[in-house]
């Protein structure tokens, strides 16, 4: 009998043993398929590469929160008629991210993002994964543009190398510019498109050349602590500065699979979700009740990649607001180079999250 008990003792455990091993290798496997390959990243980061450098922290930053993004991008929308400083006002009273509250200074940025959902659900899981990868990145997209001559010092920007690192800051920190470029063309050799790209009218035009319009004003926004002035980039340390200390994403949208992986919370925070799964009520900034507008459930564009908000239709704010948006959020600067034509783009020093 001591013996019969004794078998069945080792042999239980056994197959929990292996059962456990074949888990770990599961995961690990998980967490190896799951990283994209420096190429990949350079398309992800294409659009937003030629960014001013704290414009590109706030949308990496608000990436990770994909669902808020498209609320945001709604409830703009909804409130188009209010001027900026009404507008940021009551920006300031939402429950969002304060990267999202930041792109809500550039609504053509936060347009594009909603429009562009499935991109920006693409971009926001490689930086919660890959982070240094991705800022690896966009200074390769940087160098390439430098070369192909589509990135200068221009009245409306001062683009400074510092070793191997391009920083881009405005002129004018009180003006921000925003780049318009088609992201495939402005880096030399054609890069292939992001399945499913929406080229936004504001942020896009045809061929190689990069142009600048009208700019942002930001004058009374740096009243709120998610303002411009709080952003920033460490380009030493590969990492986003929120109030000048680094910014750590508290979204539960996506799974973390370096924890996950090295046995620690593995959840981002408390409830994350495999890419092709949504959760639009914990971190997301959705009630149950309220699903965002155009939300599909199992619905996947065709020609795009499964991601986490694949369902999502193409939002984005309406033409007319977009021009709006550069009159009255920050309108009445011009700018151009090459004949230049619409927004622009600046970066300023900032730091962590709250």
């Amino acid at each position: 009998m001591r013996l019969r008990q004794t078998l069945t003792w080792f042999l239980s455990a056994f197959l929990i043993a292996m059962s456990a091993q074949n888990g770990f290798a599961q995961q690990a496997a998980f967490v190896q398929a799951a990283q994209q390959t420096p190429e990949q990243l350079q398309q992800l980061v294409a659009p937003i590469a030629l960014y001013p450098d704290a414009l590109v922290a706030q949308v990496l930053a608000a990436s990770t929160y994909p669902a808020q993004v498209v609320e945001a991008d709604r409830w703009v929308q909804q409130h188009s008629n209010l001027e900026r400083d009404a507008l940021w006002t009551q920006v300031d009273q939402q429950q969002w991210d304060p990267s999202v509250k930041a792109l809500t200074q550039f609504p053509t940025v936060l347009a594009n993002l909603d429009k562009n959902i499935t991109w920006t659900s693409g971009l926001g899981d490689a930086y919660t994964n890959q982070q240094q990868d991705v800022t690896n990145a966009v200074q390769v997209m940087r160098q390439r543009a430098q070369k192909a001559g589509n990135l200068n010092t221009t009245p409306e920007q001062n683009v400074v190398s510092q070793g191997s690192t391009i920083i881009i800051q405005p002129v004018n920190p009180e003006v921000v510019y925003v780049p318009e470029f088609d992201p495939w063309l402005a880096y030399g050799p054609a890069v292939v498109a992001y399945p499913g790209w929406y080229p936004y009218t504001g942020l896009y035009i045809g061929g190689p050349g990069i142009f600048f319009g009208e700019g942002f004003g930001m004058g009374y926004v740096g009243a709120f602590g998610w303002g411009w002035p709080n952003w920033g980039f460490d380009w030493a340390g590969r990492r986003v500065i929120y109030e000048r200390n680094p910014y750590i994403s508290h979204s539960a949208t996506f799974v973390n699979r370096h924890d996950f992986n090295h046995g620690g919370v593995g959840f981002n925070h408390g409830g994350s979700f495999a890419p092709g799964h949504t959760d639009l009520n914990r971190g997301a900034g959705f009630h149950a009740a309220e699903p965002p507008r155009g939300f599909a459930p199992g619905h996947i564009n065709p020609g795009t990649r499964s991601s986490a908000f694949s369902g999502f239709d193409h939002g984005g704010v309406a033409r007319g607001y977009s021009a709006r948006g550069q009159s009255s959020l920050g309108g009445g600067f011009r700018g151009g180079m090459g004949g230049g034509m619409r927004a622009g783009g600046g970066g300023h020093a900032g730091g962590g999250h709250r």
